[in-house]
């Protein structure tokens, strides 16, 4: 059995301390947990974030907030072990893991953990995803979700799947968090990406 790497990616106002309690249930048997911590600091809320934007997320990402997204994508990318990796994240997080298949880094990624996200990057995903090798996701998503609509994060799910690649969806009554009542079932399909390897 190949061992590799579960890289989790922290939401807004996160840190790696707060990230690693989940990776570790999540994590594969046998397989190491990664969790980097974005570099900005939240202005008002503490915490950190892999980018800042203005107060309306409905809106798309301007110029800074798009540079700010380049800079984590990096930053993580250097933090990454070799060998496979499944990576993921919650809010932010998500965001950034998904826009990491838009680089090299694509080539070890063996599955997606998207919880409470959406992208912010869209037209870059769809341009990239007809290339790339399908491999499986897992998407979470709450329908009371204040932050990330239910619509928004639907859209992020439904480009994956408009390319065939299998998308496992866990929606739940809650908000924008992680529901712990479905932590079962989201463990086994990330344990499922480790045995594909």
């Amino acid at each position: 059995m190949t061992s590799g790497t579960l890289v989790m990616l922290h939401g807004m106002t996160g840190t790696t301390e707060k990230m690693q309690p989940l990776a570790r249930r999540l994590a594969p048997y046998g397989w190491n947990i990664l969790c980097p911590q974005a570099e900005i600091e939240h202005p008002t809320r503490g915490g950190f974030a892999w980018w800042l934007r203005a107060e309306d997320p409905t809106l798309p990402l301007d110029s800074e907030s798009q540079m700010q997204v380049e800079e984590s994508m990096q930053r993580v990318i250097e933090e990454i072990p070799d060998g496979p990796v499944i990576i993921g994240g919650f809010s932010q997080g998500g965001a950034i893991a998904s826009a990491l298949l838009e680089t090299d880094l694509q080539e070890r990624i063996v599955g997606l953990v998207l919880i409470g996200t959406k992208t912010v990057r869209p037209d870059r995903l769809i341009e990239s995803l007809p290339f790339l090798k399908p491999r499986e996701v897992v998407w979470m998503h709450g329908v009371r979700d204040h932050l990330v609509s239910l619509e928004v994060a639907i859209e992020h799910a439904e480009i994956f799947e408009s390319v065939g690649w299998p998308v496992t969806r866990f929606e739940h009554e809650k908000g924008h968090m992680v529901n712990l009542n479905q932590l079962n079932e989201l463990k086994n399909s990330i344990q499922r990406m480790a045995d594909s390897v």
